[in-house]
């Protein structure tokens, strides 16, 4: 039988003991055991797609923290994104890992409508836009190159030519992404967009996000998206990991640009549940996000060096199921984009540095200026409307509370929270966004009127075309 990960690390704490009665002391109940929080629902299910990004679950069930807050936890993956949020409104999952897009979307009602909620931000970057190979080779004509090597960022500015000859050709370039309200699907349009082509809108007539594109952007899983490339269906993509470097691995494509690259540490997925299961079960709430939290920054800590033995748990078949190599690529500070061109990444991963657990209303707000920019919003927002959604699905209220458990228990350091925010990030300055425009989530409509391509004051999409001012 093997043994858990969870085990190895008690048994290594009793076995560093100095001496026969610290390790009685040791396994003695703490006075953090003593005051574990009264949990209305013990054994819980919770869902994930296979994708690195879920490692603060695994984490959090390996090393035992779930049960240190007295919860059974069982993980199961799940087929795709809408089968996984409707499992959890349904209630046959008690909480998922989700797009950060998924809590937003279901509240505002695009697409299935039911109030989620997320106490917990999994992580910061971690996706990857990949081309075919023979993309990148009509690309590289175009790109910049130093010492024989790509110079990065790789903008989309190097792709319009193609997509224009294609467009010349009568010939379709479609593009996969993962999900409508998925962070890949803003990523790519927003690196796109930055360069000149259209990624297409959304009207209420047509959710396709097609209309008026220059590149057809369509929804593929992310474990499908290397065998999709491969079979010509699509010529390229934005996916998480491991599936950027599945491609290099299995020389298909080619990583052209990471989305730390398109905007530096930009928020990546959350875990969700229904507003009624933390209302009904709140003490269970907090112990869950106390689980979390510790995974995260377990994920983190001595710069990084837990990410090895992160590898191994994720490479196993119940979570990510790919191979450890193909994992450790990415998870352990390098990136490889055309095969042999491994660069540093130390942040491609974060899951604690920065703040990164923390649900900030400005992540959320961003994901609706791009839900607003692409049509799939339809009619113009106040400002204040962005406000009132982010505050109405993120709980950063939530996270503070255990937080402070946390730190009162002697597991995390007061100065890894940001105590005194509004919940609100500072700007974004320009130097960090591949568009050289700053974002500002306080100001989200002064936001969308600085982007060159999308929506933008009272304009709509009617009958294929952009009508208003």
């Amino acid at each position: 039988m093997t043994r858990t990960i969870g085990a190895a690390h008690k048994l290594r704490r009793l076995v560093a003991a100095a001496s026969v009665g610290a390790v009685a002391a040791a396994v003695m109940p703490s006075a953090a055991d003593a005051e574990m929080l009264a949990v209305e629902k013990d054994e819980l299910t919770f869902g994930f797609i296979k994708l690195t990004d879920m490692a603060p679950l695994a984490v959090a069930k390996e090393l035992g923290y779930f049960e240190d807050e007295g919860l059974y936890v069982t993980l199961e993956p799940q087929a795709n994104w809408k089968v996984l949020l409707d499992r959890v409104i349904t209630g046959e999952l008690d909480g998922a890992h989700m797009l950060a897009g998924q809590p937003l979307a279901a509240t505002i009602g695009f697409g299935t409508e039911a109030h989620i909620v997320t106490p917990f931000s999994m992580d910061l970057n971690g996706n990857g836009i990949t081309v075919s190979n023979e993309i990148w080779e009509l690309m590289k004509a175009h790109v910049p190159m130093e010492d024989g090597k790509p110079v990065h960022p790789i903008k989309a500015d190097y792709l319009k030519p193609v997509v224009d000859q294609f467009k010349a050709e009568g010939k379709p370039f479609n593009m996969g992404m993962v999900f409508p309200v998925s962070t890949h699907n803003y990523e790519l349009r927003y690196w796109l967009a930055a360069g000149g082509i259209h990624p297409g809108f959304y009207s209420p007539s047509d959710v396709s996000g097609q209309i008026r594109a220059d590149a057809l952007l369509s929804v593929t899983p992310p474990p499908q998206m290397p065998a999709t490339l491969e079979a010509g269906t699509i010529y390229g993509y934005c996916v998480g990991e491991p599936w950027n470097q599945q491609a290099v691995f299995k020389g298909i494509g080619v990583p052209v640009i990471t989305d730390y690259e398109i905007w530096k540490n930009n928020p990546e997925k959350v875990f969700g549940l229904t507003k009624a299961f933390t209302e009904e079960n709140p003490n269970t709430t907090l112990a869950l996000t106390k689980a979390l939290i510790r995974a995260a920054k377990w994920l983190d800590e001595n710069d990084n060096a837990n990410r090895m033995e992160a590898v191994e748990i994720l490479s196993r078949s119940e979570y990510v199921g790919a191979d450890a190599e193909v994992i450790a690529n990415s998870m352990t500070g390098t990136f490889e984009y055309e095969k042999g061109d491994k660069r540093d990444v130390p942040d491609f991963n974060v899951f604690y540095r920065y703040f990164a657990t923390y649900p900030y209303y400005s992540d959320a707000v961003w994901y609706l200026t791009q839900m607003r920019r692409w049509g799939q919003i339809a009619e113009p927002r106040a400002d204040s409307w962005y406000d009132e959604v982010a505050k109405s699905v993120y709980r950063p209220d939530i996270y503070l509370q255990a937080a402070r458990m946390l730190v009162e228990e002697g597991h995390v350091a007061e100065a890894d929270f940001p105590w005194d925010s509004d919940g609100y990030r500072a700007p974004t300055p320009a130097a960090d966004i591949i568009d050289g425009v700053a974002y500002d989530g306080r100001a989200p409509n002064a936001y969308l009127d600085s982007l060159s391509i999308g929506l933008k004051g009272q304009q709509k999409v009617e009958g294929g075309e952009v009508v208003g001012g």
